[in-house]
Protein backbone atom coordinates (compact mmCIF):
# COMPACT_ATOMS: atom_id res chain seq x y z
CA UNK A 1 0.00 0.00 0.00
CA UNK A 2 1.10 3.26 -0.47
CA UNK A 3 1.31 6.45 1.08
CA UNK A 4 -1.99 7.54 -1.08
CA UNK A 5 -4.20 4.62 -0.25
CA UNK A 6 -2.72 4.76 3.27
CA UNK A 7 -4.00 8.52 3.49
CA UNK A 8 -7.26 7.95 2.02
CA UNK A 9 -7.92 4.48 4.14
CA UNK A 10 -7.64 6.36 7.51
CA UNK A 11 -9.24 9.54 6.33
CA UNK A 12 -12.55 6.91 5.43
CA UNK A 13 -12.44 4.84 9.03
CA UNK A 14 -11.53 7.37 11.56
CA UNK A 15 -13.60 10.57 9.30
CA UNK A 16 -11.30 12.61 9.69
CA UNK A 17 -9.38 15.08 7.73
CA UNK A 18 -6.92 16.13 11.18
CA UNK A 19 -3.50 16.00 10.76
CA UNK A 20 -1.73 16.24 14.46
CA UNK A 21 1.85 17.67 15.13
CA UNK A 22 4.28 16.08 17.06
CA UNK A 23 6.54 18.93 17.73
CA UNK A 24 6.85 18.97 21.37
CA UNK A 25 9.25 21.42 23.80
CA UNK A 26 11.02 20.61 26.83
CA UNK A 27 10.31 24.03 28.19
CA UNK A 28 6.36 23.44 27.15
CA UNK A 29 5.42 20.14 28.04
CA UNK A 30 3.80 19.04 31.42
CA UNK A 31 6.69 18.97 34.06
CA UNK A 32 6.04 15.73 35.47
CA UNK A 33 7.46 14.14 32.16
CA UNK A 34 10.60 16.20 32.23
CA UNK A 35 11.91 13.43 35.15
CA UNK A 36 11.20 10.82 32.57
CA UNK A 37 14.79 9.19 30.51
CA UNK A 38 12.95 10.24 27.59
CA UNK A 39 10.79 13.33 28.36
CA UNK A 40 10.00 14.06 24.44
CA UNK A 41 9.03 9.98 23.54
CA UNK A 42 6.89 10.00 26.83
CA UNK A 43 5.26 12.81 25.55
CA UNK A 44 4.42 11.58 21.94
CA UNK A 45 3.40 8.26 23.00
CA UNK A 46 1.16 9.69 25.38
CA UNK A 47 -0.64 12.16 22.97
CA UNK A 48 -0.50 9.26 20.47
CA UNK A 49 -2.66 7.13 21.96
CA UNK A 50 -5.06 9.45 23.33
CA UNK A 51 -5.74 10.68 19.87
CA UNK A 52 -5.14 8.38 17.11
CA UNK A 53 -8.52 7.34 16.20
CA UNK A 54 -9.40 11.56 15.52
CA UNK A 55 -6.12 11.72 13.22
CA UNK A 56 -5.84 11.63 9.66
CA UNK A 57 -1.45 11.41 9.89
CA UNK A 58 0.85 12.36 12.26
CA UNK A 59 3.72 15.22 11.29
CA UNK A 60 7.02 15.42 13.43
CA UNK A 61 8.83 18.71 12.66
CA UNK A 62 12.04 17.34 12.63
CA UNK A 63 13.61 20.83 13.92
CA UNK A 64 11.98 19.86 17.49
CA UNK A 65 14.45 17.18 17.99
CA UNK A 66 17.54 17.85 16.07
CA UNK A 67 17.97 20.90 18.17
CA UNK A 68 18.53 18.42 21.27
CA UNK A 69 21.41 16.29 19.21
CA UNK A 70 21.42 12.66 19.16
CA UNK A 71 18.91 12.58 22.27
CA UNK A 72 16.17 14.05 20.16
CA UNK A 73 16.87 12.34 17.22
CA UNK A 74 16.99 8.91 19.53
CA UNK A 75 13.47 10.72 20.66
CA UNK A 76 11.91 11.06 16.94
CA UNK A 77 13.10 7.45 16.07
CA UNK A 78 11.51 6.26 19.17
CA UNK A 79 8.44 7.74 17.88
CA UNK A 80 7.93 6.99 14.64
CA UNK A 81 8.69 3.12 15.65
CA UNK A 82 5.75 3.34 17.75
CA UNK A 83 3.50 4.56 15.74
CA UNK A 84 5.22 2.26 12.95
CA UNK A 85 4.25 -0.70 15.16
CA UNK A 86 1.30 0.02 17.19
CA UNK A 87 -0.73 2.16 14.78
CA UNK A 88 0.69 1.41 11.43
CA UNK A 89 -2.67 2.41 9.59
CA UNK A 90 -1.40 5.96 10.40
CA UNK A 91 0.59 7.77 7.94
CA UNK A 92 3.61 9.54 8.82
CA UNK A 93 4.46 12.45 7.80
CA UNK A 94 8.35 14.03 7.93
CA UNK A 95 8.37 17.99 7.97
CA UNK A 96 12.14 18.59 7.08
CA UNK A 97 11.70 20.53 4.15
CA UNK A 98 14.68 18.79 2.06
CA UNK A 99 15.92 18.99 -1.49
CA UNK A 100 19.32 20.20 -3.07
CA UNK A 101 21.50 18.88 -5.89
CA UNK A 102 22.86 15.71 -6.75
CA UNK A 103 23.99 13.26 -4.16
CA UNK A 104 22.62 15.41 -1.12
CA UNK A 105 19.02 14.95 -1.99
CA UNK A 106 19.38 10.77 -2.37
CA UNK A 107 20.95 11.21 1.32
CA UNK A 108 17.89 13.71 2.26
CA UNK A 109 15.77 11.18 1.00
CA UNK A 110 16.81 7.72 2.09
CA UNK A 111 17.18 9.81 5.82
CA UNK A 112 13.32 10.23 5.55
CA UNK A 113 12.39 7.09 4.29
CA UNK A 114 15.09 4.61 5.37
CA UNK A 115 16.18 6.19 8.25
CA UNK A 116 13.74 7.53 10.16
CA UNK A 117 10.86 5.29 7.92
CA UNK A 118 8.61 7.69 7.50
CA UNK A 119 5.72 7.58 4.66
CA UNK A 120 5.89 11.37 3.28
CA UNK A 121 8.38 14.12 3.44
CA UNK A 122 7.78 18.07 2.99
CA UNK A 123 10.11 19.48 0.28
CA UNK A 124 10.53 22.67 -1.65
CA UNK A 125 10.72 23.12 -5.28
CA UNK A 126 13.27 25.76 -5.56
CA UNK A 127 16.10 23.83 -6.88
CA UNK A 128 13.77 22.40 -9.31
CA UNK A 129 12.79 18.52 -10.99
CA UNK A 130 16.38 17.21 -10.21
CA UNK A 131 16.73 18.18 -6.85
CA UNK A 132 13.00 16.36 -6.29
CA UNK A 133 13.76 13.14 -8.53
CA UNK A 134 15.20 11.07 -5.53
CA UNK A 135 12.09 11.55 -3.63
CA UNK A 136 9.62 11.35 -6.56
CA UNK A 137 11.15 7.75 -7.62
CA UNK A 138 10.52 6.78 -4.26
CA UNK A 139 7.00 5.94 -5.62
CA UNK A 140 5.15 4.12 -2.41
CA UNK A 141 6.10 7.19 -0.30
CA UNK A 142 4.52 11.17 -0.52
CA UNK A 143 6.52 14.31 -1.84
CA UNK A 144 4.49 17.27 -0.10
CA UNK A 145 6.02 20.28 -2.34
CA UNK A 146 6.01 23.43 -0.66
CA UNK A 147 3.59 25.84 -2.87
CA UNK A 148 1.75 28.83 -0.61
CA UNK A 149 3.76 28.80 2.67
CA UNK A 150 1.44 29.80 5.81
CA UNK A 151 3.74 32.65 7.30
CA UNK A 152 3.54 35.92 6.67
CA UNK A 153 6.47 36.44 4.39
CA UNK A 154 5.42 33.79 1.95
CA UNK A 155 4.60 37.92 0.14
CA UNK A 156 8.16 38.58 -0.10
CA UNK A 157 8.81 35.72 -3.13
CA UNK A 158 5.43 33.35 -3.88
CA UNK A 159 3.50 36.14 -4.91
CA UNK A 160 6.14 37.70 -7.42
CA UNK A 161 4.53 37.15 -11.00
CA UNK A 162 6.54 35.00 -13.30
CA UNK A 163 5.64 34.41 -17.51
CA UNK A 164 3.59 31.11 -17.43
CA UNK A 165 5.92 29.60 -20.18
CA UNK A 166 9.19 29.99 -22.26
CA UNK A 167 6.66 31.96 -24.61
CA UNK A 168 7.18 35.67 -22.45
CA UNK A 169 3.77 36.64 -24.84
CA UNK A 170 1.71 35.12 -22.37
CA UNK A 171 0.37 36.48 -18.91
CA UNK A 172 2.09 36.56 -15.74
CA UNK A 173 1.30 34.32 -12.70
CA UNK A 174 2.23 34.39 -9.23
CA UNK A 175 5.16 32.13 -8.71
CA UNK A 176 3.14 29.76 -6.55
CA UNK A 177 0.33 28.76 -9.03
CA UNK A 178 3.31 27.94 -11.42
CA UNK A 179 4.54 25.50 -8.88
CA UNK A 180 1.11 24.14 -8.99
CA UNK A 181 0.64 23.72 -12.58
CA UNK A 182 4.34 21.97 -12.51
CA UNK A 183 3.84 20.14 -9.70
CA UNK A 184 0.14 18.38 -11.75
CA UNK A 185 2.71 17.82 -14.31
CA UNK A 186 4.98 16.02 -12.20
CA UNK A 187 2.50 14.24 -10.65
CA UNK A 188 1.23 12.48 -13.73
CA UNK A 189 4.57 10.81 -14.01
CA UNK A 190 5.25 9.64 -10.72
CA UNK A 191 1.84 9.80 -8.88
CA UNK A 192 2.90 10.80 -5.53
CA UNK A 193 2.91 14.73 -5.00
CA UNK A 194 1.14 16.58 -2.90
CA UNK A 195 1.53 20.76 -1.83
CA UNK A 196 1.60 22.54 0.89
CA UNK A 197 -0.71 25.19 1.01
CA UNK A 198 -1.01 27.35 4.24
CA UNK A 199 -5.03 28.27 5.67
CA UNK A 200 -3.98 31.74 6.21
CA UNK A 201 -4.37 32.23 2.13
CA UNK A 202 -8.15 30.81 2.10
CA UNK A 203 -7.95 32.47 -1.77
CA UNK A 204 -4.71 31.49 -2.85
CA UNK A 205 -6.01 27.91 -1.88
CA UNK A 206 -9.14 28.26 -3.86
CA UNK A 207 -6.86 28.19 -6.81
CA UNK A 208 -4.54 26.29 -6.07
CA UNK A 209 -7.62 23.53 -6.24
CA UNK A 210 -8.96 24.87 -9.30
CA UNK A 211 -5.24 23.81 -10.94
CA UNK A 212 -4.78 20.25 -8.82
CA UNK A 213 -8.71 18.98 -8.46
CA UNK A 214 -7.27 15.59 -7.27
CA UNK A 215 -4.58 16.10 -5.40
CA UNK A 216 -3.61 16.22 -1.59
CA UNK A 217 -2.98 19.07 0.17
CA UNK A 218 -1.07 19.79 3.57
CA UNK A 219 -2.92 22.84 5.14
CA UNK A 220 -0.88 24.15 7.77
CA UNK A 221 -1.62 27.53 9.87
CA UNK A 222 -4.98 26.49 11.63
CA UNK A 223 -5.10 27.48 15.56
CA UNK A 224 -2.48 29.64 16.38
CA UNK A 225 -1.92 31.11 12.94
CA UNK A 226 -5.24 32.31 12.82
CA UNK A 227 -6.19 30.14 9.85
CA UNK A 228 -9.68 29.79 9.15
CA UNK A 229 -11.25 26.45 8.51
CA UNK A 230 -14.39 27.63 7.14
CA UNK A 231 -12.75 28.95 4.32
CA UNK A 232 -10.33 25.96 4.11
CA UNK A 233 -12.97 23.73 3.64
CA UNK A 234 -14.76 25.65 1.08
CA UNK A 235 -11.96 26.55 -1.03
CA UNK A 236 -9.45 23.66 -0.33
CA UNK A 237 -11.98 20.67 -0.24
CA UNK A 238 -12.10 17.73 -3.48
CA UNK A 239 -15.73 17.09 -5.06
CA UNK A 240 -15.11 13.70 -2.62
CA UNK A 241 -15.44 15.78 0.31
CA UNK A 242 -11.41 14.62 1.07
CA UNK A 243 -7.64 15.88 -0.60
CA UNK A 244 -7.39 18.04 2.74
CA UNK A 245 -4.81 17.18 5.34
CA UNK A 246 -5.67 20.12 7.58
CA UNK A 247 -2.78 20.23 10.33
CA UNK A 248 -2.99 21.13 13.94
CA UNK A 249 -0.11 21.51 16.55
CA UNK A 250 -0.14 23.76 19.44
CA UNK A 251 -3.61 23.82 20.46
CA UNK A 252 -3.75 20.16 21.06
CA UNK A 253 0.09 19.59 22.10
CA UNK A 254 -0.51 22.01 24.72
CA UNK A 255 -4.08 22.58 25.97
CA UNK A 256 -3.25 21.87 29.41
CA UNK A 257 0.20 21.72 31.10
CA UNK A 258 -0.85 19.78 33.85
CA UNK A 259 -1.26 15.64 34.47
CA UNK A 260 -4.65 15.57 32.35
CA UNK A 261 -2.95 16.93 28.78
CA UNK A 262 -3.33 13.78 26.99
CA UNK A 263 -6.88 13.91 28.04
CA UNK A 264 -7.77 17.36 27.42
CA UNK A 265 -5.75 17.13 23.74
CA UNK A 266 -8.04 14.54 22.88
CA UNK A 267 -10.59 16.59 23.77
CA UNK A 268 -9.22 19.66 21.13
CA UNK A 269 -8.24 17.17 18.69
CA UNK A 270 -11.64 16.18 18.44
CA UNK A 271 -13.12 19.57 18.85
CA UNK A 272 -10.80 20.56 15.46
CA UNK A 273 -12.27 17.06 13.90
CA UNK A 274 -15.79 18.01 14.49
CA UNK A 275 -15.84 21.12 13.14
CA UNK A 276 -13.65 20.26 10.06
CA UNK A 277 -16.23 17.72 9.39
CA UNK A 278 -19.21 20.35 10.23
CA UNK A 279 -18.20 22.46 7.56
CA UNK A 280 -16.69 19.33 5.39
CA UNK A 281 -20.28 18.13 5.22
CA UNK A 282 -22.30 21.09 5.17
Amino acid sequence: MNFKQKLEKIVKKNNSLLCIGLDPDLEKIPQHLRKHEDPLFTFNRLLIDATHDLACAYKPQIAHYSALGIQGLGSLLKTVDYLTHKYPEIPIILDAKRADIGLTSKLYAKEAFDVFGTDAVTVNPYFGLDSLLPFLQRKDKGVIILCRTSNKGALDFQDLEVYSSSDQAKPEIPLYLYIARKVQIWNKTYGNCLLVVGATWPEQLKKVREIVPDMFLLVPGVGAQGGNLEKTLKNGLRKDKSGLIIHASRAIMYASKGEDFADKARVEAEKIRNIINKYRYE
